[in-house]
């Protein structure tokens, strides 16, 4: 793997060239990882398939974990799809929606991986700026591009769209609507209704957030069955491993815990959000787990992301026109929080 590869992969986790956010002492709140530990059952599920199975191929459907998903979310069996974390349904979508020339429109700045799948399959990006305050911009319901990508929350904003105004946003477009909900459950509401009720809606959930299973990649898709029907044609065949398939479904069956920790998140970040003005920032209004605040002044925010990093404090900073006033705070515990607080303070 050469250092550019290596690095392009690090600016997309979050990270900076260089930093090594494995060694001891860090204090990581740049990747918006769950600082909670998944439900016991997970432990108990992955641990059952630690046998002689794993010399076998996984299914290739991954249905028990897509049946629990179809009865938690109140869709049909038909109507869902697993990847390797919402990122591989992605370049499902990509691969099936876009070919060359074809066009993906979505609000700007966003998540950026939406951008390089475009690119991949030869496709065009139609980025239209959102407004200072992220609202949706009116832009986008004149679009007439193959697929329209949402972020709800949005990063690195973490702002919502209000489900009356993405059901509107399905009713204007031509092509297919993707609902990109990896922060969903931090939020105040969901698209999955549009999901269930219209023909060219595809909502994304991702288990690596709010079910604490980033390292296991487990992603989720919920859709009319023809749409779904499409994406498996583009899957790979084993895109899901035994683990990952037992661990999902371990979760969602113990979907009681993932609130307890969601609902501790956010109390954490709402005290975040709280206090930022208090030590130069001011924050964006997130649904998400993290908080984009801006510093203070219009000034850069880069010198501030290095001075926490010296301090062992890793955020996200964007070196972008547009984002380079800001840092992405992943909510983390209250004593992570407390700590990050506390340097900001000094660093006054």
């Amino acid at each position: 793997m050469s250092v550019a590869f290596r690095n392009n992969i690090a600016r997309m986790e979050g990270y900076q060239p260089g930093e090594q956010p494995q060694d001891g002492g860090y204090i990581k709140l740049n990747t918006n990882e769950n600082p909670y530990p998944p439900s016991p059952m997970v432990r108990r599920a992955v641990m059952s398939e630690l046998k002689d199975t794993l010399r076998l191929y996984p299914d290739p459907d991954a249905t028990r974990l897509r049946r629990q998903a179809a009865l938690t979310y109140g869709f049909d069996l038909s109507q869902t799809i697993a990847g390797s974390g919402s990122d591989d349904l992605l370049a499902m979508i990509a691969r099936a929606f876009i070919g060359e020339k074809d066009a993906l429109c979505c609000p700007v700045p966003t998540y950026s991986l939406y951008e390089t799948l475009v690119r991949i399959q030869g496709g065009r990006i139609l980025g239209i700026p959102y407004p200072d305050d992220y609202t949706l911009p009116a832009r986008i319901f004149r679009s007439r591009a193959n697929v329209t990508m949402v972020a709800s929350p949005n990063s690195p904003s973490g702002t919502e769209v209000p489900l009356p105004v993405l059901s509107r946003l399905a009713d204007s477009v031509p092509g297919l609507l993707v609902v990109d909900e990896a922060y969903a459950d931090f939020a105040q509401e969901s698209a999955l209704s549009l999901a269930r009720e219209r023909k060219n809606v595809i909502v994304l959930r991702t288990m690596s957030k709010s079910f604490s299973l980033a390292g296991l990649r487990i992603g989720l898709g919920f859709a009319h069955t023809r749409i779904i029907r499409g994406l498996n044609k583009v899957k790979d065949s084993y895109n899901m491993n035994r683990l990952s398939i037992a661990a999902g479904e371990a979760a969602l069956r113990d979907i009681g815990w993932m609130e307890r920790n969601a609902g501790r998140i956010k109390m954490t970040r709402e005290r975040l959000v709280r206090a930022l003005p208090g030590v130069g920032f001011s924050p964006f209004p997130s649904q998400a787990n993290f908080v984009l605040a801006k510093r203070a002044g219009g000034k850069s925010a880069a010198p501030v992301y290095e001075a926490l990093k010296k301090r062992k404090i890793l955020v996200r900073y964007f070196d972008t026109p547009r984002l380079s006033g800001c840092l992405r705070i992943t909510v983390g515990t209250d004593a992570e929080i407390d700590a990050l607080l506390s340097a900001l303070g000094k660093l006054r």
